[in-house]
């Protein structure tokens, strides 16, 4: 009797075994862009939304991350995914989207719901900070708020100044940006620009507000 208690007792922990996918498996084949391999797991049981416990980053931000596209597209349409899950950092998947330049992912994300506004920092602040005008303009047509305040009251323009990115701060000073708006460390966005050494966007945004005030 104690011997098929015992053998029981081995089947069942075996079957638990392989109905529970290592968590570092999982995330290795994430960020190799194993689509089998993670949709196999998956379907083992693993948590599309679970962060990785080394770096804090949930499935859908790491693939955006570490450019696994087909990796992506898969989590996208997983069973119990979810779009607004957030990384250890605060990062959303539409985030880092943003951030990497990823306009596929950014519309497939808005198809599926993602949120453009949120508290805190926001994928129009990432996509300022890059430069990248088409998914600054796909956001700001989704009513994403242009002057959007971050931790430190950073503003898309802020960032977007600091990183000298000319591009973007025309863009956003056209949609109403605020120049004159103050971080909690009382910077302005020009504030901002020159502390990077961005002379090229310290004339942008005072050729604006000198333009905003003769139009008063």
């Amino acid at each position: 009797m104690m011997k098929k208690l015992a053998l029981a007792m081995l089947l069942c922990c075996a079957t638990a075994s392989q109905a529970a996918p290592e968590p570092d498996a999982f995330f290795r084949a994430v960020s190799v862009n194993n689509a089998s391999g993670v949709r196999d797991m998956l379907a083992e049981g693993m948590n599309p939304n679970q962060p990785d416990a080394q770096r804090g980053d949930i499935p859908l931000v790491l693939a955006l991350r570490d450019d696994a596209d087909r990796v992506f597209e898969m989590l996208l349409d997983a069973p119990g995914i979810d779009i607004e899950a957030r990384s250890a950092n605060g990062n959303t998947a539409l985030m880092m989207a943003a951030y990497k330049h990823k306009q596929d992912a950014v519309e497939a994300l808005l198809a599926k719901g993602a949120k453009v506004n949120q508290s805190g920092w926001t994928a129009l602040h990432y996509a300022a900070s890059a430069g990248d005008l088409p998914i600054m303009k796909i956001l700001l047509d989704r009513d994403a708020v242009v002057d959007a305040r971050a931790p430190a009251n950073v503003t898309p323009l802020m960032f977007s100044a600091r990183e000298g990115q000319e591009g973007a701060v025309k863009l956003l000073l056209s949609w109403g940006a605020d120049a004159n708006l103050k971080s909690d460390h009382g910077w302005t966005a020009v504030q901002f620009a020159q502390a990077g050494d961005k002379p090229g966007v310290v004339a942008i945004i005072e050729a604006a507000q000198k333009a905003r005030a003769a139009r008063k």
